[in-house]
């Protein structure tokens, strides 16, 4: 289940916690949002995916969809699994581009192996170290999870998840179950000397051992401020980078719709009026 940035306190399992008020609540929090979207694109960029063409990938705890807007931005191809029905009810009416499935990871991945180019997941595993059940295992649930990840990412494919660990046994019990698993690859820390802007990401890899990229902040020139991550309601990651079009634009939302055609959905028709903004109401 995803979280808004700051580490979650344990209030019962996600599925009851995140009920209809609080899948609105949190859907519509800008911070929350632009927070949400910032964790999206570091964990998308350290999949390394190829650029040439586009790919399928599994969202762990995708929640309402807020991760799952910035990978069909990106032009792939994903699908959400989340154990909240009331989020996968608010990412339904939002009409987001990825296929959906309710489910507990604690229980194991439900795809054919090999099936996926890469997994994301944003503050959802720590989730998984909550005994919220006498019949929940901790370890059993982390090494199924893992287990069953492992079959169903592609070979030289990897997995990236953010996490808030509340402390430094969860984030070596969830490590050991992930390697125990098959993965390599280690944590990537972001930001490491910083209270608000560290982040933690646990980046694995399928098959063959890859080089673990470096965490954000953790080199700095001489004279040279280290960079900060910048949490604010501004959307400025739309400001044409990589000559994307500005998000809410006529360009972007006919790129939007083109993609929803070619996935089989059905969409309006482009008109001279598409992305043209509405005159107030009195």
């Amino acid at each position: 289940m995803a979280c808004s940035g700051r580490r979650p306190e344990h209030r019962g399992p996600p599925e009851l916690f995140y009920d209809e008020a609080e899948a609105r609540k949190y859907t519509q929090n800008s911070r929350v949002v632009e927070i949400q979207s910032q964790m999206s694109e570091r964990a998308v960029e350290l999949l390394g995916l190829p650029e040439d063409r586009p790919c399928l990938l599994l969202d762990v705890g995708c929640g309402s969809g807020l991760s799952g807007d910035y990978i069909s931005e990106e032009g792939h191809y994903w699908i959400g699994l989340d154990i909240s029905p009331a989020m996968l009810d608010v990412a339904v009416e939002r009409e987001v581009e990825g296929d959906l499935l309710l489910a507990d990871v604690g229980h194991g991945i439900p795809f054919r192996p090999g099936m996926f180019d890469g997994c994301i997941s944003i503050s959802a595993v720590q989730w998984l170290c909550n005994a919220d059940k006498k019949s929940h295992s901790p370890p059993k649930r982390l090494y199924r999870f893992f287990s069953t990840l492992y079959t169903a990412l592609a070979r030289g494919s990897r997995a990236v998840l953010q996490l808030y660990p509340e402390n430094s046994e969860q984030l070596e019990l969830i490590t050991a179950q992930a390697m125990r698993a098959g993965f390599t690859g280690g944590m990537v820390v972001d930001y490491p000397n910083s209270a608000k802007a560290k982040k933690f990401f646990l980046c694995l890899f399928v098959g063959a051992s890859g080089t673990l990229p470096k965490g954000l902040g953790t080199e700095c020139a001489d004279g040279e401020e280290a960079r900060q991550a910048k949490f604010t309601t501004e959307r400025t990651r739309f400001r044409n980078i990589k000559g994307k079009s500005v998000k809410k634009s006529r360009d972007w939302i006919l790129e939007k719709k083109e993609r929803r055609r070619r996935q089989g959905k059905e969409v309006r028709a482009d008109t001279k009026y598409t992305g043209r903004k509405r005159r107030p109401r009195f």
